[in-house]
């Protein structure tokens, strides 16, 4: 079966439209002020072997779905954790420190956050604790621990992990650096999603004046969607239709979209796209999040495999590209949106469309990324 017969047949799982939305750049810049993006950027184009990841153009793919052009940010290769997390974690790290190496870091991940922690610790020579919950990979956990980051594991799910990080980190006085906000812990999470904003900031000088119309956006907790929407505020000229897409399973922000307050859902089945296994948003993203996404849409773990040997095998671009589980969701929603006449055409999804995909991350997990690819 050709790629093109095989892609014609997936579908998303849900969609929704957005009731609330309002766009308000002042609103936006009040969460995420121009200088905490502006100070990130400088930041971390400072550190030593920076270089902007790829911009990508999936030409295969919008061939097949008659898109204009189809944009693939390629995060596979960051600093060679392998993922956009690199950005966030250790740059909030060094804010943190502040030269103060005696400061213990602490922190709760799913994988990619806590390697970024874990790098920026040693880099300034601190102690680093990190707790995962029973679901994350020993092969995610041995990266960790190479970076001299003591790693706890925890009996239950990520927010099992979070609770035990905190419950921990007050008990000995560690510095808690957490992409998740929470009430009284609200400047780590926004120093992490300026650091993502970097990305965008990237973006903007690799698109070459070419206008973009659609951008699909990875959430869990909703940092960096929401990290991204304010880096669309910052550094381009216009807003383009902006969808989040979550795991069908841990659909959090579009449970939230639609009751127009934060809602707290149950996992009931672990999602393969763990790093977006998420059951409650971010209180920090969501003042962001809730007034500005134009539609949600989530997917099931059905083409994960497909697409990443897609990806890998030159099937959807010229280029060969090592694309993660989490890589996956934003290439899966807009084949699944392009099969749906009648939502491909609220969107105003068309053969004029310039939409920008997220590779969040490459082979983070290596063990899970060798089975997908023989699966």
């Amino acid at each position: 079966m050709s790629i093109e017969s095989e892609v014609l047949n997936w579908k998303y799982s849900k969609f929704i439209e957005n009731k609330n939305n309002k766009f308000n750049k002042d609103e936006i810049f009040k969460v995420l002020p121009k200088s905490y993006m502006d100070e990130a950027y400088s930041a971390v184009s400072s550190w030593d072997n920076y270089s902007p990841t790829p911009l990508i153009s999936l030409s295969k793919l919008s061939k097949i779905l008659k898109i204009n052009k189809i944009f693939y940010k390629d995060e596979s290769a960051r600093f060679n954790l392998k993922s956009f997390k690199a950005l966030g974690g250790a740059y909030a790290v060094q804010k943190i420190a502040k030269d103060n190496k005696e400061i213990v870091i602490s922190t709760a991940t799913a994988g990619n956050h806590g390697r970024s922690v874990a790098w920026g610790s040693k880099k300034l020579a601190l102690k680093c604790k990190i707790f995962i919950s029973e679901f994350v990979s020993e092969s995610r956990a041995k990266v960790m621990r190479e970076f001299g980051a003591e790693v706890i594991r925890v009996k239950g799910n990520y927010e099992d992990s979070l609770n035990e990080c905190i419950n921990q980190s007050k008990q000995n006085n560690w510095q808690i650096v957490q992409d998740v906000a929470w009430k009284d812990y609200l400047l780590v999470p926004k120093l992490t999603m300026a650091g993502y904003s970097v990305m965008m900031k990237e973006i903007s000088n690799q698109l070459n004046d070419k206008k973009i119309t659609h951008v699909i956006l990875q959430a869990g907790v909703g940092g960096m969607a929401a990290g991204m929407i304010a880096g669309i505020t910052r550094y381009l000229d216009h807003v383009p239709e902006i969808l989040v897409v979550e795991p069908e399973n841990a659909a959090c922000v579009l449970e939230s979209i639609k009751s127009g307050g934060i809602e707290k859902i149950s996992i009931k089945k672990e999602s393969l796209m763990g790093g977006m296994s998420c059951g409650e948003v971010s209180l920090v993203p969501w003042e962001i999040l809730k007034n500005s996404v134009n539609y949600c849409v989530t997917v099931s773990d059905n083409y994960i495999s497909k697409t990443v040997k897609f990806l890998a095998n030159s099937g959807f671009s010229k280029e060969k590209i090592v694309g993660g589980e989490c890589s996956t969701p934003g290439i899966v929603s807009l084949i699944g949106i392009s099969n749906d006449e009648k939502i491909k055409k609220k969107i105003n999804l068309n053969e004029n469309s310039n939409v920008l995909l997220f590779g969040c991350e490459g082979d983070a997990d290596k063990e899970l990324y060798q089975k997908l690819l023989t699966e």
